[in-house]
């Protein structure tokens, strides 16, 4: 397998790492959420609010960002998003009450969603189709590393120097990192060479391949968010974990997770994302019905929870690399805004869905976890099966016509 080249290597590292800060800005709430309700005079039972508020956000930046992410360098592009979630995440920091708070976490979803769209845009205009399934197995690690470090990190700052020091903390990361992606990244214009006179719109949304994309992304992260916000919760109070171990436990799976990713990119290359994804979700639905369908789980709560987590890592970057091959380059962030906008609304659903699906014992248990399992395991089952359709159709396109010419410009 040929190794990328040097400078492909750094610009995978510049994007991770935009990605990491990212990716914390978002998942670190959760934890923290007990902490500030608290200190802000708000009942924790709001605290679905404050996830929801960055999602939602996050769904309306990308149906936004659809129409002109591909008019500008994806550099500039990347750099403004990222600059938004700084000063968006500090502003976090001096929330005096749950509105502010409020405020603050709706700009941070108007500027991370296009962060993420323009980040996996970038590595799919500088990585060829055959390296790009270890490529965003890589930058999809910034997740794993988010958990390994950045959650119990936040949560030990918390501790040290009180809730809003994580916020800071993650804002001034984030401001080094934009300095050092403008530094180091050469500018991403390659784009604007190849569109097309009258380039814009939803175009794409004419290609079969596209709608089961974005068809594949909805069910995928329906399914997860049916269960992730819940997770911490049910490992307390449901599977008897230690809420001072917690942070260990993300660490854990965050280290699982980093290690899966780098195999699973490698797989993804060799055998395809369809085969690779039929796995994860073996693995999901598997957890899914031992662990949170019965009243009591099957497997202690450190296994059901990495299990959970390599399933879902072994799912998602077989979606994301199959559906970077999906758009043309022109049209590429157009398309990935598109995918992000479906996604943040799809994850919402799924949350939605579980607050009015479960409830809590007086002990804290939560009841009606069954109930979930029916509701996320047939959407976990549709992904391999829309994956196989999204890559007939683009092998299809990608393959040559008779003479030896390419089919398409190389995706």
């Amino acid at each position: 397998m040929s190794r990328e080249p040097t400078g492909e290597r750094t610009l995978l590292w510049l994007v991770a790492a935009v990605q990491f800060v990212n990716v914390l800005d978002f998942i670190m709430v959760a934890p923290l959420g007990p902490d500030f309700a608290v200190a802000l005079g708000f009942p924790v039972s709001r605290l679905g609010l404050v996830a929801g508020s960055y999602t939602l956000a996050a769904a309306v930046a990308g149906v936004a960002g659809s129409a002109f992410l591909d008019r500008f360098d994806r550099r500039s592009g990347l750099a403004v998003a990222m600059a938004g979630l700084v000063v968006a995440t500090a502003a976090a920091g001096l929330s005096r009450g749950l509105a502010s708070l409020l405020a603050a976490r709706v700009v941070a979803g108007l500027f991370g969603g296009p962060a993420t769209s323009l980040s996996i845009a970038i590595v799919a205009d500088a990585v060829p189709p055959a390296r790009r399934g270890r490529a965003m197995g890589l930058v999809m690690g910034a997740f794993s590393v988010a958990a390994v470090l950045g959650v119990p990190t936040g949560l030990w700052l918390a501790r040290a120097g009180g809730w809003r020091l994580p916020f800071f903390g993650v804002a001034g990361l984030g401001a080094v990192v934009v300095a050092s992606a403008m530094a180091l990244m050469p500018p991403m214009r390659g784009h604007l060479a190849r569109a097309a006179p009258r380039s814009g719109g939803y175009g794409f949304l004419r290609d079969p391949a596209a709608r089961l994309s974005l068809c594949a992304t909805a069910a995928t992260m329906a399914a997860s968010f049916a269960v992730v916000p819940n997770l911490p919760a049910f490992l307390q109070f449901n599977a008897g974990w230690p809420r001072e171990r917690l942070g260990a436990l993300y660490m854990a799976g965050g280290v699982l997770s980093f290690a899966a990713l780098r195999v699973v990119g490698a797989a993804i290359d060799r055998f395809g994302p369809p085969r690779v994804a039929a796995l994860g979700t073996a693995l999901l639905v598997a957890n899914l019905i031992a662990d949170f369908y019965p009243a009591t789980p099957l497997l202690p709560a450190w296994a059901l929870f990495l299990l959970f987590m390599l399933a879902n890592s072994t799912r998602n970057p077989c979606l994301s690399s199959l559906a970077s091959r999906v758009p043309r380059p022109e049209e590429r962030a157009r398309f990935q805004s598109t995918q992000s906008a479906v996604q943040h609304f799809a994850s919402a659903t799924g949350a939605l869905a579980s607050t009015r699906l479960l409830e809590a014992a007086p002990d804290g248990r939560l009841l009606g976890t069954d109930r979930l399992v029916i509701l996320a395991v047939p959407l976990a089952l549709l992904l391999p099966f829309l994956l196989r359709g999204v890559e007939a159709r683009v092998l299809r396109r990608e393959a040559p016509v008779p003479g030896g010419a390419a089919a398409a410009a190389p995706r």
